[in-house]
């Protein structure tokens, strides 16, 4: 069958298809491209630069489209109500990333904590500044997980490894569930702000998330506090965090995403008390190759007649 990639995959996900016979083709497609050739192809694997939105769904639907992946664990950028009516599963790899976005939540804490950036741009100036740079240690802090699914859960353990408590905010995950993995359930999200010396957000941006880090939640944080989001952009309110942020109502912020990417014109790449990096959670050679060669996995399922083990849309087509 073929299988079309429209945006950058590690070579072995494209191996992991051709092993299994398909046909694969890699074009970096614009929209209207995509729209008059999907209907062509079996199955379509993208990462998040390809937008399949409704249009293109129904264009696949009306010709021989069987599965959309999602090398990676979001599928923000795939129509998937739309696919389900259809009855096209939209499979994705929700473990592929999950070291490296834990790893990466970890580095922000620490980078925060040690005054990382400050201490590397006062080097290079030639300063000595070490009286301006006393740290605090992660040892006996409170990290505070907003979602304590694949992600939020190793970013737990490997606080654990620095001595932090963990507690954790989760409807779905239950109070048993969450004390296998040493994270103790907070039922109130406002409860969970007061108590952090660190929150860590691990959840998707959906209507229920919106703006879930609030001013209101902010104002609940301690001065001392610092909120790190390598998740999705749009569950904090990114002007209510500036106003926190530029009047030492909390100690800093460590973003990894952003409500629009890149955030050209955002205030908060004017802080000194906040750090940034490019959403590069899952942006690590490890991550690309386990994201691409799952979802690759789990196309080669679907197009086998198999019961994939991903997908995100099973529900809706019931």
């Amino acid at each position: 069958m073929k299988v079309l990639i429209t945006d950058k995959m590690a070579n072995e996900a494209i191996t992991v298809l051709e092993d299994a016979g398909h046909e694969v083709v890699f074009d970096e497609m614009d929209h209207d491209t995509l729209l008059r050739e999907i209907s062509n192809y079996d199955a379509l694997m993208v990462r998040g630069r390809t937008k399949a939105v409704t249009e293109i769904v129904n264009a696949g639907a009306t010709g021989n489209l069987k599965v959309i992946g999602r090398a990676g664990i979001g599928v923000d950028n795939v129509d998937i109500k739309t696919a389900a009516e259809h009855k096209i599963p939209v499979v994705n790899a929700p473990t592929g990333a999950t070291a490296s976005v834990a790893e990466l939540a970890i580095s922000h804490m620490l980078v925060l904590s040690r005054h990382f950036t400050k201490a590397d741009s006062t080097m290079k100036k030639g300063e000595w500044a070490k009286k301006q740079l006393k740290g605090s240690e992660l040892d006996g802090k409170t990290l505070g997980l907003i979602g304590t699914g694949n992600i939020g859960r190793l970013t737990g353990k490997l606080a654990q490894c620095f001595g932090m408590k963990i507690i954790g905010y989760d409807p779905f995950i239950s109070k048993e569930d969450m004390k296998k993995d040493g994270v103790e359930k907070i039922e109130d999200l406002g409860e969970l702000m007061g108590k952090t010396d660190f929150i860590s957000l691990h959840l998707p941006h959906i209507p229920a998330t919106h703006y879930i880090v609030n001013e209101e939640m902010i104002s609940k944080m301690k001065t001392t506090a610092y909120l790190i989001n390598c998740a999705r952009g749009g569950t904090v309110d990114e002007k209510a965090l500036y106003d926190a942020l530029k009047n030492g109502k909390i100690a800093g912020a460590g973003l990894d995403v952003y409500e629009t990417e890149p955030p050209k014109d955002s205030p908060l790449l004017g802080l000194d008390n906040v750090v940034l990096t490019p959403h590069l959670g899952a942006n690590t050679k490890e991550g690309q190759i386990k994201a691409g060669t799952i979802c690759a996995e789990q196309i080669n399922k679907v197009l086998a007649g198999k019961e994939p083990d991903f997908c995100v849309n099973k529900k809706m087509m019931n």
